[in-house]
């Protein structure tokens, strides 16, 4: 997930300060974890860590989030005061961090990748893959095929969730007739990160359209950024524009953490919400998921074609110390992730497949969570394509080159200059 909009909590620091006594041997033992996500997550991890790591552990664990997680990384890391670990929503980054030679590869640790693989499957280890070791370690999935809607007007109206494209389209043409103008909210503001919501859609078409063949050579860039295929996803995202509230060029300038509250208003600016299942931390207060607002798969588009678009994090670590090491098998546990699912609030679904939805308290994140963890055992699932490009891609251009393109630059143009850009 990306930046959220408060920085985490004294209480975090408070971590950081009270690990700074002395231990049995007179020199504090610590490990440090820094992230993107924070407020309430932020809170959730490190109660987990508090109550299920540290009581265990000979050392004090804390974790540091922060909305500038990507320029911040980079700070540190160049500075020469990396974390101990830390948690890149874009795995990309994570095998740069290998090719500099800043990472340290979980074999090197000492882990053994047979049980790696038995925690997390092949897929998502692969993403941290460089020069056939392993670099990043699984913290955290979301599904992002999700569209969320008005609940209460769907049942007034007798609206039904769209399998395809075309009847979602359909649907949109009818909400119209009936009096609600414009259907759909978007908004892809995120601060330094602004235009990430409009790559998802991106690839949630692309996956569904060129398949996950091609949208494997998309990444790798076997197949260039402006390719046909890259052009017919664009055209097909473009076909929803006219439905948004605000009209495109507003999108970039509605924070995505803001851009669902329309949907619960009295009366409603819009009734659909294509997001990821993390939205829920940030619904209006007292939203209730499963009355005032539910949710449907993305729609397939092309016959016989699927896919699930996931994301997450990836973690590399930068110290290579016996209570680094420790903390990491103990995160990664299936007890301790089972513990996060079921911080009330936080929607941190585990990436560990020996969990199951039985972890989570609320039953339509357990839904999500099972569904996750079955497309990762059958091997259906695909990660966030700008997460994987190189970060001048991913976390770059595809960002600003989404954001030109709604307000108003053609869209042959911005698929050339973001091909251009490749590193």
């Amino acid at each position: 997930m990306r930046k959220m909009k408060w920085l985490v909590p004294f209480a975090a620091f408070a971590l950081l300060v009270a690990a700074c006594g002395d231990d049995d041997e007179g020199t504090a033992k610590e490990v440090s974890v820094f992230g993107a996500f924070s407020s309430i997550e932020a809170d959730a991890v490190n109660t987990v860590i508090d109550e299920m790591i540290e009581p265990e552990a000979d050392y004090t664990a804390f974790y540091e989030g922060s909305e500038s997680f990507e320029e911040q990384i980079k700070i540190r890391v160049e500075g020469g005061n990396p974390p101990d670990i830390a948690m890149y929503p874009q795995p990309g980054s994570v095998v740069e961090m290998a090719e500099s030679g800043d990472a340290i590869a979980l074999e090197d640790l000492g882990f053994s990748y047979d049980e790696l693989e038995a925690t997390f499957g092949a897929y998502l280890l692969s993403l941290g893959e460089y020069e056939g070791k392993h670099y990043g370690i699984p913290t955290n999935v979301n599904s992002k095929s999700l569209v969320w809607f008005n609940k209460p007007v769907f049942d007034a109206e007798g609206y039904t969730a769209p399998a395809t494209w075309d009847e979602w389209i359909a649907l949109m043409d009818q909400m119209v007739a009936d009096g609600y103008e414009t259907p759909l909210c978007i908004g892809t503001g995120s601060e330094a990160a602004t235009g990430w919501p409009a790559t998802d859609w991106m690839e949630d078409i692309m996956l569904r359209t060129a398949g996950a063949d091609v949208y494997d050579q998309w990444v790798a860039h076997e197949i260039p950024f402006n390719d046909a295929t890259v052009l017919r996803a664009m055209d097909l995202f473009d076909d929803v524009w006219a439905y948004g509230l605000g009209g495109a060029a507003a999108f970039p300038d509605i924070d995505f953490r803001d851009a669902p509250d329309p949907m619960v208003a009295d009366p409603p600016g819009c009734l659909l919400h294509r997001q990821a299942s993390f939205i829920v931390n940030f619904f209006p207060e007292g939203t209730v998921v499963g009355e005032d607002i539910d949710l449907f798969a993305f729609p397939d588009i092309d016959p016989g074609v699927k896919g699930s678009l996931i994301a997450g994090e990836l973690a590399a670590v930068f110290a290579d110390r016996p209570e680094v090491r420790d903390f990491i098998e103990r995160m990664i546990s299936t007890e301790v992730q089972c513990a996060m699912g079921q911080q009330e609030g936080v929607q941190r679904i585990s990436p560990n497949i020996n969990t199951t939805g039985a972890c989570y308290g609320d039953p339509i994140v357990a839904t999500i969570a099972q569904s996750i963890l079955d497309a990762l055992k059958a091997g259906g699932a695909r990660f966030d394509a700008s997460d994987l490009m190189p970060s001048a891609v991913g976390s770059g251009s595809f960002w600003t080159g989404m954001n030109e393109w709604m307000r108003g630059k053609d869209a042959a143009t911005v698929a050339d200059e973001i091909e251009a850009s490749w590193p």
